[in-house]
């Protein structure tokens, strides 16, 4: 039982036996650091049963948990906030049941509860994952290990979307102008190959437009009759039809794309358990067109198309099927969901990390699932982010603008070689040594730098302000956790004997506020987890590390007076050190033993 727990049913006693009123809950908060006390009870929600001055009523509670609780020592109340002190003995006996936990905070999923699927990443065939697609799978992927964290079974997934007129475009770019080229021949990745015909066709694509215009058609005219545009669309239609030669195209290109983005996500420490294809999902769906129109979720129009009306909802009305009988993206998502739950039965629910812009397809989505009588519809979340802005400005694939995420992980890399070669921190390492640490500096720096934000919210990411090793940045707690290991090193080498309980008496203040922010750490897992939000952690993480700071520039750890407080110390810095590994892995980051 935590504080709050235990705190919170004496603080009812003490309500009833002075007042004769039962409260349902009582409202905590940290204490603020002017003041004395450890966790502050707030008297004014009790106010409108409780009558009475705040302050008279908080003396009041105050002086029954002095008398009746062993773990309170004293009190003190300013307004309506009851501050309440706890004797040391209650942290100590926390540490002394967590410090040697490796998976404090975590919680282990029950054997029947259901999983829940993640899909993130999710990109094209026909060009590399870009600045966009990193915030999207190190925000998904986190979620996942989050959730994971929280005590649910979790299964990792994307669709890729290998089919459609984008994809035709670099196909017949690559057909018309390459001459052959392979990834092989050219000792490019193979999405950047694909990449560069998706670019290719658009500079090709431009010219014919202009030629048209020159030639006396509007701007309108010349972009439908461009014949480089006619010829991917009759190439959709021959792929549509299984024509053998397009067909062997786009598996070979497609497979070029694949063998780079697995690289891709190996850079990134990303991974899924589940792959779905749209060239697979693409007709999903199509049969509850039918079941929709039996039960009346969906309509028929005159011309034959079909159509669900989400008016009293507050939304509008959504095609699901067009004339020509042909499936929408709408139709090919319901048929994909389903599919899922066929395929893991044990999922009760799904988190979509799309970017923003798609916030109300995945309202009108998640609403008609749960009008076809889906139960597992109600469980499903879009983990919706903004954008991801560069100083230099918007990003375009078509026009070859993008930044890619290979390039970015590079150069975070050779960010972090640049600002560690001026602070001459790495004397004494070798080369070799050194790059592997300027990759997990660089993407730790990246990675909390885009999770530390919420979700919700449009990034500006500067490299070089995110490698900075001051501040709220990943190299700042990467370089934490570095020099806690440096003191346990020499704490081993000095013959520290760490026993198997930490033995104090009496804690230091320091010692005190950095075993309180140790406590939160399970509680702010589940919150992450609930709120699909790592930006707790990460912001949690960075507290712990100030606090951590505080703590070692305040107190001699290695100096302390006695060989009982040398212990108590080293343990507590070896449990803080844990708890930042725990923290940074749910969040996908590496920490460095040495920096």
């Amino acid at each position: 039982m935590n504080l709050q727990e235990i705190l919170s049913n004496q603080v009812k006693q003490a309500v009833n036996a002075s007042y004769k009123v039962n409260l349902e809950t009582v409202e905590f908060q940290a204490t603020r650091k002017e003041f004395a006390g450890d966790i502050t009870v707030v008297i004014f929600p009790m106010l409108r049963l409780v009558k009475g001055n705040p302050v008279q009523i908080g003396e009041t509670i105050g002086n029954y948990l002095v008398n009746h609780v062993e773990l309170v020592k004293a009190f003190n109340v300013v307004k309506g906030f009851l501050n309440v002190e706890i004797e040391d003995r209650y942290f100590i006996d926390f540490f002394n049941q967590v410090k040697d936990q490796d998976t404090f905070g975590f919680v282990l999923p029950e054997k029947n509860d259901t999983a829940v699927m993640v899909e993130y990443s999710s990109p094209n065939t026909n060009k590399p994952l870009h600045l966009g697609h990193v915030r999207n799978n190190l925000l998904g992927y986190s979620v996942a290990e989050i959730i994971k964290a929280s005590g649910k079974k979790v299964y990792k997934t994307q669709i890729i979307n290998d089919r459609g007129i984008h994809i035709c475009k670099s196909m017949l770019a690559w057909k018309r102008f390459g001459q052959g080229e392979t990834p092989i021949s050219t000792g490019l990745k193979g999405d950047k190959l694909v990449g560069n015909y998706y670019v290719k066709f658009d500079q090709e694509y431009k010219k014919e437009i202009e030629a048209l215009i020159q030639s006396g058609k509007t701007e309108e005219e010349a972009k439908k009759t461009a014949p480089l545009l006619l010829e991917a669309q009759d190439m959709l239609l021959k792929w549509e039809a299984g024509d053998q030669d397009v067909v062997n195209l786009w598996k070979t290109m497609n497979g070029w794309v694949y063998d780079g983005f697995s690289v891709s996500y190996k850079n990134l420490g990303v991974d899924f358990d589940a792959l779905y294809y749209e060239s697979d999902t693409y007709l999903l769906g199509k049969e509850l067109v039918t079941e929709g129109l039996k039960s009346g979720v969906f309509v028929k129009e005159e011309d034959g198309s079909v159509w669900c009306d989400l008016t009293e909802d507050g939304l509008d009305k959504k095609i699901v099927q067009r004339s020509d009988g042909t499936a929408v993206y709408m139709t090919q998502d319901i048929g994909t969901a389903i599919q899922r739950i066929k395929d893991y039965p044990d999922v009760g629910g799904m988190v979509y990390t799309v970017g923003n812009e798609q916030d109300y397809h995945f309202k009108v989505l998640f609403l008609i699932l749960k009008k076809l009588g889906f139960n597992w519809a109600k469980n499903l979340f879009h983990l919706s982010y903004g954008m991801v802005d560069l100083p230099s400005g918007k990003m375009k694939s078509r026009e070859g603008t993008v930044v890619d995420a290979d390039d970015l992980i590079d150069e975070m890399a050779k960010t972090a070689e640049e600002i560690s070669e001026e602070l001459g921190k790495l004397d004494g390492y070798s080369q070799e040594e050194k790059k592997a640490l300027y990759k997990t500096i660089g993407l730790g720096a990246l990675k909390y730098y885009i999770l530390k934000v919420d979700p919700k919210k449009r990034i500006l990411f500067d490299p070089k302000e995110s490698i900075d090793f001051q501040g709220n940045t990943g190299p700042f707690i990467q370089y934490t956790y570095a020099r806690i290991q440096s003191i346990l090193r020499k704490a081993a080498a000095t013959n520290v004997q760490e026993s198997s309980v930490a033995s104090v008496d009496m804690l230091h203040d320091k010692e005190r506020e950095l075993i309180k922010q140790l406590q939160l750490f399970p509680e702010v897992i589940q919150n992450a987890a609930s709120m699909h939000s790592p930006a707790i952690i990460a912001n949690y993480t960075y507290d712990l590390v100030k606090e951590f700071n505080s703590f070692y520039q305040n107190v001699s750890i290695l100096g302390a007076d006695n060989d009982t407080e040398k212990v108590f110390r080293v343990q507590l810095s070896r449990k803080v050190a844990t708890t930042i590994k725990q923290a940074f892995k749910v969040l996908g980051i590496a920490v460095p033993e040495r920096m």
